[in-house]
């Protein structure tokens, strides 16, 4: 036996028989092969500890079976869910996933996608967060499949997508109905579709029940970026109400463009000796699970994010496994989450 990882040629020779008799067994190609040998070359590869190679079982068949995913932050967990909603139907149907975590940086993205494209993987999930989508359809074009989940894009494919807008006004309608007048929003920038419709329906929906956005209330970042020490969004949510603290104009309530951001808002309200929810009412939106375990529990928008995570598998695979498939749209619909920050 070969001292390195055994090979083929070595199951061949301690099995006593031909490395083509060998081949055919291992990969199963339905070629004719006398029962007590075929058992004869698999005794002998379990003995061996064989373990195939994969790089060159995919240079004979031109298939990796391995789909790329990129999202803009895995520090976020609401990104964790949305990919284990992938992963989940990605193994139960053959296949692996590569991740990647372009770091909400446009360039970061587009050198996953060429390294990925690279690869020769079968397809990419990808919540894409920058406009220029030109690259990707050039992959497209060079028969790459693309799934895109979380944001919208401006790309014929296949997407999963979730209606922020009818979530914000939900949100925003239900601390109405709890009688909050001063309503503050406090977000990342708005430079992602999710973002924009989420404030959108919020910003609506306060004019159709004649309530004015009070600007001085309406706290939105001018940039983003990952740090080391700590999430984006549970600091950019810290600072941003500091600044409506120290104005000493404190809403009723605060609406947060998601979970957690709403986790930093109310750290940094009970921190000021600011009690949630007798002195100030606080609304998230993606209800991923730290939402239910922190103290009070989060009043939240579900966002079916492991849902949005499986549909986009299962309708990448689809296409990859037939290419005649029509691309599939889905717009998964929010429901309201109530619990303890609010009242």
């Amino acid at each position: 036996m070969s001292r390195n990882r055994p090979t083929i040629y070595d199951i061949a020779k301690l099995a006593n028989t031909s490395t083509a008799t060998v081949s055919r067994v291992l990969n199963d190609t339905g070629y004719p092969v006398k029962e007590e040998l075929k058992k004869r070359v698999i005794k002998a590869a379990k003995e061996l500890n064989y373990t195939p190679n994969l790089v060159g079982r995919h240079l004979k068949t031109s298939k990796s079976n391995d789909i790329g995913v990129i999202v803009p932050s895995i520090s976020n967990p609401y990104y964790s869910l949305l990919v284990n909603g992938v992963e989940n139907v990605a193994r139960k149907r053959g296949y692996n996933i590569l991740l990647c975590n372009s770091h909400r940086d446009p360039q970061r993205e587009k050198d996953y996608l060429e390294s990925l494209y690279q690869k020769q993987v079968e397809g990419i999930i990808i919540s894409s967060i920058t406009s220029d989508t030109e690259y990707i359809k050039k992959l497209q074009i060079n028969g790459l499949k693309i799934a895109a989940f979380d944001q919208d894009i401006d790309l014929d494919c296949n997407k999963v997508n979730f209606d922020y807008y009818r979530g914000g006004c939900i949100a925003a309608q239900y601390l109405i109905d709890r009688g909050h007048r001063d309503i503050g929003f406090i977000s990342a920038p708005l430079t992602r579709y999710s973002r924009k419709e989420l404030f959108r329906g919020f910003a609506d929906t306060l004019k159709i029940n004649n309530i004015a956005i009070k600007k001085d209330l309406i706290k939105i970042s001018e940039f983003e970026e990952e740090t080391e020490d700590q999430t984006y969004e549970y600091k950019n949510g810290k600072q941003l109400v500091q600044q409506i603290i120290k104005k000493g104009n404190i809403p009723s309530a605060i609406f947060c463009i998601n979970d957690m951001t709403a986790f930093g808002v109310i750290q940094g309200l009970q921190k000021n000796h600011i009690q949630i929810p007798q002195d100030v009412s606080v609304m998230g939106f993606d209800n991923i699970t730290i939402s239910e375990i922190i103290n009070p529990s989060l009043t939240t928008i579900d966002q079916c994010t492991h849902e949005m995570g499986s549909l986009a598998a299962e309708v990448l695979i689809n296409n990859i496994e037939d290419e005649n498939k029509k691309y599939i749209s889905t717009m998964l619909q929010p429901t309201l989450v109530v619990r303890n920050s609010t009242k």
